[in-house]
């Protein structure tokens, strides 16, 4: 499938959404969002992404609305080529404490979506989902194939159970259907409770860093320019049912993350000790090899590159009062 035609982005008023939304525009194509700017995080921050989009002189729309209601999704899948989902309710620590709005947000609101194109095959669908999938697996890296049936987060059995529900509905009624498992997403416009951005924050205003555990806990982090990469070369070989890690095919410990954004503003990080977290994972790491020989997908944005360009969005950001 070409870059043009009609697509919707559910969540496209958020981090990851915004950027592939603009991606999108750049290359032509016409894009409608479906957002209902969800106050869990700051919603003057996805206003303003919307009000980027706006002004990029292409073709957009925004519709303003819940993924669970049936007027706002049947409006807005009306005339589309291609359906990427990123709509959710994020965040692991945040589902422990609300599982069951997780469960309906993300599961309801997908089928929901999913039911609304049953009868158009010709849609082609890209699900977004996590590398929370894979758990506590001890074998690194994760591989596509590998194990996902013990989640240790009702997000992350939301995201597991996204891809079931694919799955199934590509069985059922034949329409391509891609999920992409994200490994750790920052960028510019991260969302302000995300680690790299909580800790810059911290930092840069002289407040302690809260790390959990003792610091030797790994992510594989990944720029938001190489996520958004792998997304379309996912739209545009979308055919049949493909499942792919997007990640930076590299891994970070905690304790030189935070070294890591410190220097890059020139302050010592000031670190305050907590235990470990319920939900959290010791480890990710993702294997890319499938995306990179079937999507042509390689990370670009290594690690240090991608806080340095961070920590500048930041500094800007900050001075314009965007952001805290």
């Amino acid at each position: 499938m070409s870059g043009t035609g009609k697509i919707l982005v559910t969540g496209g008023a958020g981090f990851i959404g915004g950027h592939v939304c603009e991606a999108l525009l750049a290359r032509g194509a016409s894009v409608r969002v479906l957002d209902n700017l969800d106050p869990f995080y700051d919603p003057s921050l996805k206003e303003a992404n919307l009000a980027g989009l706006g002004n990029a002189g292409g073709d957009f729309e925004w519709i303003r609305g819940d993924i669970r209601d049936p007027e706002a999704v049947t409006r807005a899948v009306e005339g589309i080529d291609a359906l990427i989902h990123l709509a959710a309710l994020a965040g692991v620590r945040p589902s422990i404490e609300r599982p069951a709005e997780y469960w309906d947000v993300n599961l309801v609101g997908t089928q929901r979506l999913l039911d609304t194109v049953k009868e158009r095959p010709e849609v082609r669908i890209l699900f977004g989902s996590s590398s929370s999938v894979y758990g506590g697996n001890e074998k690194v890296p994760f591989h596509e194939d590998d194990p996902v049936e013990a989640p240790v987060s009702p997000y992350a059995a939301t995201k597991r159970a996204g891809e079931l529900l694919a799955r199934t509905f590509h069985h059922l009624h034949g329409h391509s259907i891609t999920c992409l498992r994200f490994f750790t997403v920052y960028g510019p416009r991260q969302r302000p409770e995300m680690a790299i951005h909580k800790f810059t924050r911290a930092i840069a205003s002289g407040e302690p860093v809260p790390m959990f555990g003792d610091g030797e806990s790994s992510r594989d982090y990944t720029f938001v320019s190489d996520i958004v990469k792998g997304v379309l070369a996912a739209l545009d070989r979308c055919e049949g049912f493909q499942l792919y890690n997007l990640g930076g095919s590299a891994t970070t410990r905690l304790k030189d993350l935070i070294r890591m954004i410190g220097e890059a503003l020139g302050i010592e990080p000031e670190i305050r000790r907590l235990p470990d977290q319920p939900g959290d994972v010791p480890r990710t790491f993702a294997d890319v090899s499938r995306a990179e020989s079937e999507l042509g997908y390689t990370p670009e944005v290594p690690i240090a590159e991608g806080i340095r360009r961070f920590v500048d969005w930041y500094r800007q950001a900050r001075a314009e009062g965007l952001v805290a």
